[in-house]
């Protein structure tokens, strides 16, 4: 891994949505020595407190793990803490930009695009039972679409998935709450809006009818700014 000669920006967003609590949660932070960035989103499982903390555990842990190690090592340290806690769960993907593309890792259904500008690429492959199914031919029953056959706390790791990415200059990352409710298209159709980002995702979300927790997180590799990359953002507490 090399340094970045350019310092990604990002922005966040997130919704509570008809849920009770908030279980998504999102973490970034740079390496003021090296200037190695790593960015983290989870999604809690269940609708309760302590899938909420799992997830603010598992990003928190996840983007302290110097991206040098790659994103692989980000999981596993994250799955190492949620384990410590004594209840709760989630899925998560952690991204490390390098020169010329990304590096992502991920259990679960949490994905990760790359935008060129125009159009989005998706990089992860979900982890439910709906995908196991597509992959040998069958048809799955929609409520697959929602059942995970891996997680922070249960994978192991020869089931991490991971992805290298090279050439985009943008990374977006979603919870399902996003990308299970709008397609990929209505997505782009919306980002190629240069004022948009993750709210306006995390809102068309909702009014096209989600009922889940809303979250996006957008990078971008642009020249350095100030102040917006050398501390963690916070991580989203339980409405």
């Amino acid at each position: 891994m090399h340094r970045l000669t350019t310092s990604p920006v990002w922005a966040t967003a997130t919704a509570r949505g008809p849920r009770s609590v908030n279980a998504d949660a999102t973490a970034a932070y740079t390496d003021p020595s090296t200037g190695e960035v790593v960015f983290a989103l989870a999604d809690g499982v269940g609708d309760e407190p302590s899938a909420a903390r799992a997830a603010q555990v598992a990003v928190a842990t996840a983007v302290q793990v110097p991206a040098s190690q790659g994103p692989a090592a980000a999981l596993a340290a994250a799955q190492r803490a949620v384990r410590a806690e004594p209840a709760g769960d989630c899925v998560l993907v952690v991204a490390t930009p390098v020169d010329g593309g990304y590096r992502v890792g991920w259990v679960g259904d949490v994905r990760a695009y790359a935008w060129n500008g125009d159009s989005l690429r998706q990089l992860t492959r979900d982890h439910t039972l709906a995908q196991y199914f597509r992959d040998r031919g069958q048809v799955p029953t929609p409520r697959m679409e929602h059942l995970v056959t891996t997680s922070v706390r249960t994978a192991r790791p020869d089931e991490f998935g991971h992805a290298d990415a090279m050439g985009p200059a943008g990374l977006l990352l979603t919870s399902d709450g996003v990308h299970k409710v709008l397609t990929r298209a209505a997505m782009a159709e919306l980002l190629r809006v240069p004022s948009n980002s993750a709210q306006a995702l995390v809102d068309a979300a909702l009014a096209a009818g989600g009922h889940d927790n809303a979250t996006a997180l957008m990078a971008d590799l642009a020249p350095a700014l100030p102040d917006l990359t050398t501390t963690p953002l916070p991580t989203v507490t339980p409405a």
